[in-house]
C-alpha cells in the first residue's frame, strides 16, 4: 500500500473515523439517502455530504475537507449528482488496509 502513511493520518482523527464507522451501516446512522441520484444510476451505500455534517455536528467546510482527505487517500468514494456529492466506503482499499495491518504490524 503505497498511500499507508496518509490512511492512518485520515484514521487519527475521532470525526474521520466516526465517519468511516457510520458509513459502514449508514442505514443505522442516516435518514433515506440517494434522492438526487438520477433514476436508473445507483450509487449503493452512499450518503450525501449534508447528512453526514448533521451527523458529525460540525460545519459543512470542516466536513468537506475531512471528506476529501479520506478520498484522495482511498478510504472513500465519491458520486457528484447535481449540486449534491454523495460518499460511501471504498471497500477495497479497507480489506487491503486489514491484510497489511494483519500481516505487516
Amino acid at each position: 500500500m503505497n498511500n499507508i502513511i496518509d490512511i492512518f493520518k485520515a484514521l487519527s482523527n475521532e470525526t474521520r473515523l466516526n465517519i468511516l464507522k457510520w458509513l459502514k451501516e449508514p442505514g443505522r446512522y442516516f435518514p433515506p439517502q440517494g434522492l438526487h441520484i438520477p433514476e436508473g444510476e445507483s450509487f449503493d451505500d452512499s450518503v450525501c455530504v449534508g447528512s453526514i455534517c448533521e451527523r458529525a455536528e460540525i460545519s459543512q467546510s470542516t466536513i468537506s475537507t475531512y471528506l476529501d482527505m479520506m478520498l484522495r487517500c482511498g478510504l472513500l468514494e465519491s458520486k457528484r449528482c447535481g449540486k449534491w456529492t454523495y460518499y460511501r466506503r471504498n471497500e477495497k482499499t479497507i480489506q487491503e488496509l486489514a491484510r497489511y495491518i494483519g500481516t505487516e504490524l
